[in-house]
């Protein structure tokens, strides 16, 4: 199970200024060259003893301030961010042979942005926000189907679904972004940005051995 990646390289002056400008580069990229949901993170976060987790989120938007996703604040991911508010995420681009690692610190996004985006979200998926107390126990699939009809009737398709008061944001400020492209014989590029507030652009670029 060895694949030799061939793809072409990732040079120093092939960057941008900034990551987040890089990032939308190949995130656009990855779009275009068939990469099923680029948006696709592992976001990994540590409780307060340092023991750590992984799962996959949906990135939901990103600029200059960070990058955001959304769950339920009771859930195991929000629990840790609260008690250890530092994080990273993984975009694994494979098709393309590339990586994006972002790591930085994390605050939750207020209301306002909130709710601005569950407005934009599927009406099944806002009632499974209220149907689902993430990352609990949960006695069966029925009861979790029951919840959901119940919320169904409740708030039928075409009327408005109120957001959950524990359901919301998250915003990772980067502080490292690198981005990794696979190269011949496991010599790949590793470009890192890093946080750098003497640097001109505000970035300091480091490549990094493979």
């Amino acid at each position: 199970m060895r694949r030799q990646y061939s793809a072409a390289g990732l040079a120093e002056h092939e960057l941008a200024h900034d990551p987040v400008t890089q990032f939308g580069r190949w995130f656009a990229e990855a779009g275009a060259a068939g990469v099923h949901e680029p948006n696709a993170m592992v976001l990994s976060t540590a409780d307060a003893a340092g023991r750590p987790s992984s799962r996959t989120v949906l990135l939901k938007g990103y600029d200059a301030r960070g990058f955001v996703f959304f769950t339920n604040y009771g859930s195991r991911k929000a629990a840790e961010l609260d008690a250890n508010p530092h994080a990273s995420l993984l975009f694994p681009w494979h098709p393309v042979a590339r990586q994006v690692i972002v790591t930085g610190s994390v605050e939750r996004v207020g209301r306002d942005e909130t709710a601005a985006y569950f407005r934009t979200r599927p009406h099944g998926s806002q009632l499974g926000a209220w149907a689902s107390e993430q990352s609990r126990t949960v006695a069966s699939r029925q009861e979790l189907e029951e919840r959901y009809a119940e919320l169904a009737a409740r708030y039928p398709e075409g009327e408005g679904v109120p957001v959950p008061p524990f359901w919301g944001g998250f915003r990772l400020h980067p502080e490292t972004v690198e981005f990794w492209q696979g190269r011949l014989n496991r010599l790949h590029d590793r470009l890192r940005y890093r946080a750098d507030p003497e640097a001109p652009t505000g970035w300091t670029v480091e490549r990094l051995c493979p």
